[in-house]
């Protein structure tokens, strides 16, 4: 018994040997194929590379002949490209939208090249900048007042979000509406619009001139006169002025000083006329404007105190000191008078045309409001029925 125990014992050791020796001969030749296989891929990987490269090589060269021959050839059309300049990079959607936030198209509107000079012939433009709440109410007569002279102008209108362009308006404002946000009079956010309006005429390169305008302005001349007007004006026009009574320096907030102080402290009219120069230094403005969004609230209405303050601390040197808006403080009380349709007469038209007189490019000159408010609708027809008489539109 116990030796047919060691005889069992003696088999079991000796198939575990030969088990043993079966696997290591398996890892081997497992192994060998293994590197079989890797040195087999390396060789023919390299070897469709050249075939590849040769190829190629081949194709080219026989394109480069082919090319060589046909351009050789006298008869053989030649392809041109089309050039794609800087005319081209800088050119400006036709309708008015896009999908930048406040901070990437301020940013945007913001660049401006160090040479002055155009490489390209380009034809100055104005852009009128309205600022509505809802349809330009004028709208006809400024159809009448552009007629004739497209590509001397450029037209952007910011009005409140919840307006849907229910009511029927005149072609010029079709597709000319900015991205906007809610505006409240004599909140800072009115400042916010008046920026986003100019930073969006700014994407312009043409556009050199830049007035502000509300759904109740009506020009007071013709195209041509304006245009030239502002074209050839050396100055802008923002009205500042020292106000020492509660209207005025009552509105300061103390919490505005070292930066701006009570004597620096402007007021004067929101409707403003400035050159490319001035427009790029407003929506650039990162020091004055957050002051006045942190500080000026209330009373306070940014709109009457912003430009002309800033304008005044950085921009004194080339401002006319006045608005070319005209409108009528004479009935008091926080707004200017409305007029209605009786009020419009022609004598009444041609005395805001002509004033006592005030300077342009340093002479003295009689027109000094190319622009009045504020007109209700009621005043429409009688404004369309007079306006070639004395504005001298064309018919």
């Amino acid at each position: 018994m116990k030796k047919n125990t060691q005889n069992q014992n003696l088999i079991t050791s000796y198939v575990k040997q030969c088990k043993t020796k079966f696997q290591f001969i398996n890892t081997l030749q497992f192994f060998f194929l293994f590197c079989c296989g890797l040195t087999t891929g390396l060789i023919l990987s390299s070897y469709l590379k050249n075939i590849s490269f040769n190829l190629l090589i081949t194709h080219v060269s026989f394109l480069d002949n082919n090319s060589v021959a046909k351009y050789n050839n006298n008869d053989a059309i030649k392809i041109a490209l089309p050039r794609v300049g800087l005319r081209e990079y800088l050119k400006v959607d036709d309708d008015a939208k896009h999908d930048m936030e406040d901070e990437e198209l301020l940013w945007r509107a913001s660049m401006a090249p160090i040479i002055d000079e155009f490489p390209f012939e380009r034809v100055p433009k104005v852009a009128f900048l309205f600022l509505t709440k809802g349809p330009v109410l004028m709208g006809p007569l400024w159809e009448k007042f552009f007629k004739g002279h497209q590509g001397f102008y450029s037209v952007y209108v910011h009005s409140d979000p919840s307006y849907n362009q229910s009511q029927p308006e005149s072609p010029i404002f079709h597709g000319r509406r900015i991205p906007s946000k809610e505006v409240k009079w004599g909140n800072v956010n009115m400042i916010e619009a008046e920026r986003r309006l100019l930073a969006n005429a700014l994407l312009d390169i043409s556009n050199q001139r830049f007035v502000l305008l509300s759904e109740s302005c009506i020009p007071l001349f013709n195209f041509s006169t304006i245009y030239s007007y502002l074209i050839n004006s050396t100055e802008n026009y923002v009205q500042a002025y020292d106000l020492d009574n509660p209207v005025g320096r009552g509105r300061y907030n103390y919490h505005m000083s070292p930066e701006i102080t009570i004597n620096q402290w402007r007021k004067g009219s929101q409707w403003f006329e400035m050159d490319r120069k001035l427009a790029i230094e407003v929506v650039s403005d990162r020091k004055y404007f957050p002051i006045f969004q942190k500080y000026c609230h209330g009373n306070c209405y940014a709109d009457e105190h912003y430009l002309p303050t800033f304008v005044s601390i950085k921009h004194w040197e080339k401002n006319s000191n006045r608005s070319l808006t005209w409108v009528d403080w004479s009935r008091g009380g926080p707004h200017p008078t409305r007029f209605i349709r009786n009020e419009v007469t022609f004598e009444f038209l041609k005395k805001m045309r002509s004033t006592s007189g005030c300077l342009y490019n340093g002479s003295r000159s009689s027109s000094c409001y190319l622009f009045a408010r504020k007109f209700l609708p009621t005043a429409l027809g009688r404004l369309l029925r007079f306006a070639p008489k004395v504005m001298h539109f064309s018919r």
